[in-house]
């Protein structure tokens, strides 16, 4: 038989909408804001440390592969103690981090700071920490509208942060504007204290049916959990690659440092659009059907792109279209994770899912770095983008979405 939604305890008071959505949403302005700037200091860092490429992007893709990895146990935590502890932690390793990230002096420490560190702070105060929030905060009935408002927001900080990352780099030195945005990413700390879950009173976690290793075992039995990872291996590897090379790219290709970053910005303001629009259509529409739309369409928008002239005008429509494709998949996919499990084990679920994200993002980064020393090209993996957007979005097309039907322990799982 089909088991009823796994939730928190039902008498526990909900907090409002609005604060979960505007602190949810602030928080993540902020922490994927910065980090969807980092772009922007390869070859700032790279000239003045003398270093190649390749340890620039090796430190991006540790980062992306920490991130992934801590974000297991980030929503583990979260599941257990609530989000606040995890947000503010996380907030304080991500200024830590940024501080590393300006002072480093060796390609190790880089590595450290910029890669493992900060990859650590993103797995505290972002996707998985916040979602976890709104499953167990907003009705089953808004969740995928209520995802794809704080995906709207990551994409809003994108569009909001990108530039004035640019206008610090320029205006005073990258690495007083690490040191800076470090400081400000500590406005998390007082933001997260709004979404405090009566729930979780205490630091005591509300009765669940599942144990973790239950919870664990069910996953990853189940055909369509692995699909979903599959896919979104996919959208890390296509998403980082573009965001950390693009600018680097465009360089090479003579045009100027303002088109990259009016490019990545583009980027977050039409993301905007795409994943507000896939988190309602989510509540409409099958969202298997949504994110095999949206792999699909990301390899032809690259297609296009590698066949016409590169201008200024010709990027911009590029980031446009990327930009309503770019975060999208993510109100679907968590969506779908809670539709299935219910939202107890929400955070962690999202956690592993997000860490195959993560091993593509690594993949991405590491391979652009890579290729382009050895070939000083970025084709190859221009290419790969392309057919790995084909592939995910045939494994997403027989995703089952229905609430997975379970033994009366709740152990066993069907597919």
């Amino acid at each position: 038989m089909s088991s009823a939604p796994l939730t928190t305890s039902p008498q526990a008071p909900r907090l409002s909408a609005l604060q979960v959505l505007a602190c949810g949403a602030l928080i993540v302005t902020l922490s994927m804001g910065v980090r969807h700037g980092f772009g922007l200091w390869l070859q700032p860092i790279t000239q003045a440390q003398g270093w190649t490429r390749e340890t620039f992007s090796f430190a991006l893709a540790v980062q992306n592969l920490s991130w992934g990895l801590f974000g297991i146990f980030a929503g583990m935590a979260a599941d257990r103690f609530g989000a606040f502890r995890v947000l503010a932690g996380g907030a304080v390793l991500y200024a830590l981090g940024m501080a590393g990230m300006a002072l480093s002096t060796s390609s190790l420490m880089f590595a450290l700071t910029t890669g493992v560190l900060i990859g650590a702070a993103q797995a505290g105060t972002t996707y998985a920490v916040i979602y976890g929030v709104i499953g167990r905060q907003m009705p089953a009935e808004k969740r995928s509208w209520a995802m794809g408002v704080a995906a709207a927001a990551g994409s809003f900080g994108q569009f909001l942060m990108v530039p004035v990352e640019g206008w610090l780099i320029s205006n005073v030195g990258w690495q007083q504007a690490l040191l800076f945005l470090g400081v400000l990413l500590l406005l998390i700390i007082p933001l997260a204290l709004g979404l405090r879950e009566p729930g979780f009173a205490a630091g005591e976690a509300p009765r669940r049916d599942q144990t973790i290793a239950q919870a664990l075992r069910e996953a990853f039995r189940y055909r369509s959990f692995q699909l979903l990872m599959a896919g979104y291996f996919v959208c890390g590897f296509q998403v980082v690659f573009i965001g950390v090379h693009m600018p680097s790219y465009l360089k090479d290709n003579g045009l100027s440092p303002q088109v990259a970053s009016y490019a990545l910005a583009l980027i977050g303001l039409f993301n905007v659009v795409g994943t507000y629009a896939a988190g309602a259509l989510g509540q409409r529409l099958a969202k298997r059907h949504i994110l095999a739309f949206i792999y699909f369409a990301r390899a032809a928008a690259i297609s296009v792109f590698l066949i016409v002239p590169l201008t200024p005008a010709s990027v911009y429509v590029f980031a446009s279209v990327m930009g309503v494709l770019w975060l999208s998949t993510i109100p679907p996919t968590n969506a779908v994770l809670a539709q299935i499990f219910g939202v107890a084990h929400m955070s962690m679920l999202s956690g592993f899912v997000f860490f195959s994200h993560q091993i593509g993002s690594f993949m991405g980064v590491w391979l652009g770095g890579v290729l382009y020393d050895r070939t000083g090209s970025y084709d190859i993996v221009w290419y790969l983008s392309i057919a790995l957007g084909v592939f995910a979005g045939l494994v997403n097309l027989p995703v089952r979405e229905s609430p997975i039907v379970r033994a009366p322990q709740g152990v066993r799982a069907v597919a």
